[in-house]
C-alpha cells in the first residue's frame, strides 16, 4: 500500500512540474548553455588563429614588436576568462566582452600596422590568415546574435506568469545578453 501511495505522490509531483513549465524551462536553459558554448567556440577559433598570424608577422624583422606583444598579451587575457553557462549574468558577460574587445582592438592595430609592410601584405600565408580571421569575426557576430535570441526566449519564458513563481522556486534566473560596447554607436574614425 505504501508503494502505491508513493507512486501516486510521484505522479502528482511529475504532473505539477510538467504543468508549471519546468521541463520547458530546463530545455530553454539548456538552449542558452548550448549557444553560449558555440559563442565560446568561435572566440576560441579566433584565439587559435592568432599564434599563426603573429608567427607569420614576426618573420618581418623590422615589424613593431610592441604591436605584436600587445596582441599576445590581449590573447592571453581573453583566453583566461572562462564563464560557465550557469553564470551568464550581465557582469560576467561584460567582463568577457571587455577582454574580447581588448583583443579585437589589438588585432585591429596589428592589421593597420601591416599596411606599412607591402611584402607582408603580399605574403600568401598572411593573406589566408587575414581572410580566416575576417570570417571568424563574422561567425562571432552571428553566434552572439543567436545567443541573444535564445537568451531572450529563455528570459521571457521564465518571467511570464505563473512560471515566474516556479522559476524562482527552481533557481531559474534571468541570463545576461551581449550588448553593444559603449561608443559603438559612433562610426570609427578612419585615417589614410
Amino acid at each position: 500500500m505504501k508503494k502505491i501511495k508513493y507512486l501516486v505522490v510521484l505522479i502528482i509531483a511529475a504532473t505539477t512540474l510538467s504543468s508549471c513549465g519546468y521541463n520547458s524551462m530546463v530545455e530553454k536553459d539548456e538552449a542558452v548553455s548550448s549557444q553560449w558554448a558555440q559563442v565560446e567556440n568561435v572566440y576560441q577559433r579566433r584565439a587559435d588563429l592568432i599564434p599563426n598570424l603573429v608567427a607569420t608577422v614576426k618573420g618581418y624583422a623590422d615589424f613593431e614588436q610592441e604591436t605584436l606583444t600587445e596582441v599576445i598579451e590581449a590573447r592571453a587575457n581573453a583566453t583566461s576568462i572562462n564563464i560557465k553557462a550557469d553564470d551568464l549574468n550581465p557582469e560576467t558577460i561584460a567582463k568577457f566582452q571587455k577582454a574580447q574587445s581588448q583583443l579585437s582592438g589589438a588585432l585591429s592595430r596589428l592589421l593597420v600596422t601591416v599596411e606599412r609592410y607591402p611584402d607582408l601584405k603580399a605574403n600568401q600565408n598572411f593573406l589566408e590568415l587575414q581572410a580566416q580571421l575576417e570570417g571568424t569575426e563574422n561567425r562571432i557576430s552571428v553566434e552572439r546574435g543567436k545567443f541573444n535570441e535564445v537568451t531572450k526566449d529563455y528570459n521571457a519564458y521564465i518571467r511570464q506568469f505563473p512560471r515566474v513563481i516556479y522559476a524562482g522556486w527552481f533557481d531559474f534566473e534571468k541570463k545576461g545578453y551581449f550588448e553593444a560596447e559603449q561608443g559603438a554607436e559612433e562610426a570609427p574614425k578612419v585615417e589614410f
